[in-house]
């Protein structure tokens, strides 16, 4: 056989050799000898080449990398801080380490777009495209909900009643006084106050914090306004007490006692005011349905003794056409409720038994007629007389807005909006077929209150958004179970207590419509008033 010959190139001529190689033609070998055919060298497994010789080769760059590494960049950072701009404040020139400031060229701009500046925040001031809106950063919450349902089974099985509820000063604590106010023998039979704290992180809706044993049915109670564990209550047996909560082994600390003093009828209201002639102190008010309303001072030895007093009679009441039905004479008009103006601390509301609602006064220096027994000469404080309910009044209340409007309901199931300056009410709702029991006015917004209904209703009433019907109604007990008290929490405003003839207390919570005033909402009350009373 024969091997034809290859180019030869030697290494050392560089150049045009290099060039073939690189062109990809086989590497150059030496022809074999003529007379002896030798077997081949053994060749280079890289560049094909004999061992120990200089050749040129080429690599494929792309086979010759290493394996790339990728990372997602997003997902490495095991830190992360919020910033209110997007840069570090190193990065920020600071204007205080000998920064240029072009302080003419800012004084030219700011004279220069003065008028207009000036003049566009001019029109915003007097522009009413915003009128109406609210802003508000808070989460809202649109519905009305039930929080807690709070009971004591003892008195329950003995088919006590929920007489009234009250808030202590902190907004906290809410308490609940249990009695009678149908049938059974209310002046011999045990009863209770009892106090749930609402913040308590375990709180026991069947257990109490505190329970109080009271001698006779508890018709009212009050927390003090200003000491959270201070708390007062009127009696089925016409006396008058008042707890401290903070002693849970003695808390009884003053009573009034049986004394000529004492009133002879259940105490259907009490109420703390203010002692005019010592600022820091304050005084027990409890009205009755014997007629009268006396003002009670704290002793040393735990007594409540009359500071003053006040009586409500036929003869006395400022007569009026409406009042027809009245028996004129020394007759007794029994209180049922009481509420003062939240604007003159002398003026108050009463609601009596013959279905009429007395603006009265407790700077009132008339006598009344003369009454048996008595360490204080009684006065007489009625000065009007309102167009009456078609039965009892069983509740008022004085509109912490306005200074002559008040709420009243009563045994007939209607709710009367009226003025202090007129007789006729200026608006009447119809709103059961049965009692209400209770009306009050929310404490944060001019137009919106509640009312207890006979029928086992919570009935949340907006001026706002209709005049003759409820904005919301919860029910508060099954089987037209009546509900006899309600109060609104001035500290934590969103909390609505309840009780019921079936001796629960429900705690609701409010809705945001019903806890925040509206723009105007001020004005549309007073224009409310207004139009109505002309």
């Amino acid at each position: 056989d024969v091997i034809p010959p290859r180019l030869s190139v030697s290494t050392a001529t560089g150049g045009r050799g290099a060039a073939i190689l690189a062109a990809g033609f086989p590497p150059p070998v030496s022809p074999p000898c003529s007379r002896t055919r030798r077997r081949p060298a053994p060749r280079c497994s890289r560049c094909g080449g004999a061992p120990g010789t200089r050749s040129v080769f080429f690599n494929q760059k792309s086979c010759q990398t290493g394996e790339v590494a990728v990372a997602e960049v997003a997902v490495q950072s095991r830190s992360s801080r919020d910033a209110a701009v997007q840069t570090d404040r190193s990065a920020v020139p600071d204007v205080q380490q000998g920064a240029c400031v072009d302080e003419s060229g800012v004084l030219a701009f700011l004279r220069r777009v003065e008028e207009v500046v000036i003049k566009e925040l001019n029109k915003n001031v007097t522009s009413r495209a915003f009128d109406g809106f609210d802003v508000n950063w808070t989460d809202q919450n649109r519905t009305v909900l039930c929080l807690h349902a709070l009971s004591y089974p003892e008195a329950q099985d003995q088919h006590l009643q929920v007489t009234g509820v009250s808030w202590n000063a902190t907004g906290s604590v809410v308490a609940c006084s249990y009695g009678r106010l149908n049938d059974g023998d209310w002046s011999t039979e045990k009863s209770y106050v009892c106090t749930w704290n609402l913040d308590r992180r375990r709180l026991d809706p069947q257990r109490p914090d505190l329970v109080v044993d009271a001698p006779s049915s508890v018709m009212c109670l009050a927390f003090h306004p200003s000491q959270p564990s201070l708390i007062a209550a009127g009696l089925f047996s016409g006396e008058t007490v008042v707890w401290d909560t903070s002693k849970p082994e003695d808390p009884l600390i003053w009573r009034t006692g049986m004394t000529d003093d004492t009133h002879t009828d259940p105490v259907y209201q009490v109420h703390w005011l203010p002692d005019a002639k010592h600022g820091n102190h304050v005084q027990l008010l409890s009205a009755s349905t014997d007629g009268k309303i006396l003002v009670w001072r704290e002793e040393r030895d735990g007594r409540l003794m009359v500071a003053e007093g006040f009586a409500l009679v036929a003869q006395q009441i400022p007569r009026s056409a409406q009042l027809k039905k009245l028996v004129w004479g020394e007759a007794a008009v029994g209180v049922t409720s009481l509420s003062f103006s939240h604007f003159d601390p002398h003026v108050f509301v009463v609601g009596v038994e013959g279905g009429f609602s007395l603006k009265c006064s407790t700077a009132a220096d008339t006598p009344a007629p003369c009454r048996t027994g008595g360490s204080v000469p009684l006065r007489a404080p009625a000065e009007l007389a309102f167009s009456p309910h078609s039965g009892p009044v069983y509740s008022v209340s004085c509109s912490p807005f306005h200074r002559n409007l008040f709420l009243s309901c009563g045994t007939d199931g209607q709710v009367h909006l009226s003025s202090m300056l007129q007789t006729q009410p200026l608006i009447s709702l119809q709103l059961s077929t049965k009692y209400l029991f209770c009306v009050r006015w929310s404490p944060v917004r001019p137009l919106v209150f509640a009312v207890a209904s006979g029928e086992g209703d919570v009935h949340l009433f907006d001026f706002e958004k209709s005049s003759q019907k409820p904005a919301v109604s919860m029910k508060q007990a099954v089987d037209e179970c009546p509900v006899y008290c309600l109060e609104f929490n001035t500290k934590q405003t969103q909390l609505l207590a309840a009780g019921d003839a079936a001796g629960t207390v429900k705690v609701w919570q409010l809705s945001s419509d019903f806890t925040e005033q509206r723009p105007r909402e001020m004005n549309h009350l007073e224009q409310l008033a207004s139009e109505l009373t002309d």
